[in-house]
């Protein structure tokens, strides 16, 4: 099967852009601060790698990885797998939690509440892309990159089938592919 992106739907520059922006107000709403960034395996490395650049102050990095999706599945299987668990204390913490996009919400909100459980003492969501047409759970986003239309797209972390994460840019991926 060839795949074949349908449009460009935002830019490297604009990804690039947007991230200097969210680093700039997570500087500032962290000053004299050090939260931990918990990044979203696979698909939010990235944006990850792009915003913690543009961050000023102390922080540290960790990761996690958490899926509702499966294969080559376009939709979420509407659970959330966990397949790797913090090894780090949290209590007491702020949480940033960084990913690729929100959709359904299921995910992040499971995530969050996995999270809460370990008593830190704020958290916060900052992602890439939110595609609110689909949202099945309320979740609160603090920082959101870039709302988009129900569309699937890949690229700068995103994929199909594990195809296509390395994209300097997010595309929507011609539905004849899928």
């Amino acid at each position: 099967m060839s795949y074949k992106i349908e449009r460009i739907l935002l830019s490297h520059e604009q990804i690039v852009n947007r991230s200097k922006e969210i680093g700039a107000q997570i500087s500032k709403d962290y000053a004299g601060k050090r939260p931990l960034l918990i990044g979203m395996l696979n698909g939010a490395v990235p944006f990850f790698a792009e915003l913690i650049k543009h961050i000023e102050g102390e922080i540290e990095t960790a990761f996690i990885k958490a899926s509702s999706y499966a294969g080559q599945t376009c939709s979420s299987s509407g659970s959330v797998v966990f397949t790797g668990d913090l090894n780090l204390q949290i209590a007491g913490r702020d949480i940033i939690v960084i990913e690729d996009i929100v959709d359904t919400g299921l995910t992040i909100k499971t995530v969050c509440a996995f999270i809460r459980e370990k008593k830190p003492k704020s958290i916060a969501v900052a992602t890439l892309l939110d595609k609110k047409s689909r949202r099945l759970v309320e979740v609160d986003i603090k920082y959101v990159g870039f709302d988009i239309p129900n569309v699937f797209v890949v690229g700068f972390g995103l994929d199909y089938d594990e195809l296509f994460r390395n994209l300097p840019y997010v595309g929507v991926l011609d539905s004849s592919s899928i």
